[in-house]
């Protein structure tokens, strides 16, 4: 049965409107993913098939789809951005609301885009406060095997990678990587749901989709020079995979 959502989050953050606005508007990767950057104007193309209808940089922006990947003509998804200065520009205050439609499974729809939306807010500001000014070299996402549905499948993920069950949000650790590499990092995020690790030139993201009925997932926002795409998602991808195949 279709049925309206919405999803709001504001948050202050130490950048500039315009640094906000290029994060959000460029499609560089460096924190969601890389996708077609809109079309500067009201009216224009925007990612994924969506128009923009609300372009006034560095302040608001808005993106809407209808019958999101020929799902339903029912089904509608909108992405607002509000961004105003603070302290006299040197900070941004932010105002992210997603709205549309669910057509089937609504609660638990709901219930996904909201957690992810806090995950995917929280690594825009760590890529905004961390990272800001570096260029993404390269971006990867993909997803674990099917053994990565199970209900723990996030903890087991936690643990291969040298993480106690305790381990808080702010920790500096030495998790163990792909060919058994040691790496410095900080918990920059970790709840039931989300991991998120920080290194020097890295960002590590671990999603728990299989609380969603999905295999766990996982992206790398890399910022080191000459870092490869294809080589990230190989090495990674491998890892993943060989942490569900072990006996």
């Amino acid at each position: 049965m279709p049925k309206e959502f919405e999803i709001a989050r504001e948050f202050e953050v130490d950048a500039t409107p315009e640094e906000v606005w290029e994060a959000v508007t460029a499609g560089t990767g460096g924190w969601l993913w890389p996708m077609e950057p809109p079309e500067p104007r009201t009216g224009g193309k925007g990612p994924f098939g969506s128009e923009v209808t609300v372009w006034d940089p560095p302040h608001r922006y808005t993106n809407r789809v209808e019958d999101v990947e020929g799902i339903s003509e029912q089904t509608l998804n909108q992405l607002d951005y509000t961004v105003e200065p603070r302290d006299e520009g040197r900070r941004a205050w932010v105002r992210y609301v997603h709205s549309g439609i669910f057509v089937d499974d609504w609660d638990n729809q709901y219930d996904g885009a909201s957690r992810h939306t806090d995950f995917y807010l929280h690594t825009l500001r760590q890529y905004l406060t961390v990272f800001r000014g570096r260029p993404v070299t390269a971006f990867a996402t993909f997803d674990g095997p099917e053994a990565a549905k199970a209900p723990d499948a996030l903890v087991t993920v936690g643990r291969a990678l040298g993480l106690a069950d305790d381990t808080a949000e702010g920790a500096r650790v030495r998790v163990t990587g792909p060919g058994g590499q040691v790496i410095d990092a900080v918990v920059d995020h970790r709840d039931p749901y989300f991991l998120g690790l920080r290194t020097d030139d890295a960002l590590l993201r671990f999603f728990g989709r299989n609380h969603w009925g999905h295999v766990v997932g996982m992206s790398v926002h890399d910022f080191a020079p000459g870092a490869d795409a294809a080589a990230d998602e190989e090495t990674w991808k491998g890892w993943l995979n060989g942490v569900f195949s072990q006996p």
